[in-house]
């Protein structure tokens, strides 16, 4: 998980290189705050830069597993214990939780 800011990608990469020492797996990257969800017209707006996470997770030869953007409804749902992709199910950010969810489950297919 990264934003796409160039210091957390200095730490991810830190991270994956870590992890490939102690031979971990690694899942992938998900570019975590990739642009912002207007609440009352629910366009998407990019505030942060935006692929850094793609771009590294190509440099370091890892899967891209998507986009999560700033969302202020996850932040309610979490914080009430809901599941947010239950509670707000049909949104763009349900929808990118779910195309990360699936990734890691064809992952695990044989």
């Amino acid at each position: 998980m990264t934003t796409p800011q160039e210091i957390a990608l200095l730490d991810v990469r830190k991270c994956i290189n870590f992890c490939r020492k102690l031979k971990l797996p690694v899942a992938g990257i998900i570019e975590n705050m990739s642009g912002f969800v207007c609440p009352h017209c629910g366009k998407t707006t990019d505030i942060f830069k935006r692929g850094g996470g793609e771009k590294l997770a190509q440099e370091m030869g890892v899967a891209f597993l998507g986009r999560i953007p700033i969302e202020p409804d996850l932040v309610l749902a979490g914080d009430a214990g809901e599941p947010f992709p239950q509670k707000y199910a049909g949104t763009e950010t349900a929808w990118a939780f779910e195309r990360v969810v699936q990734q890691i489950v064809d992952q695990e297919k044989p």
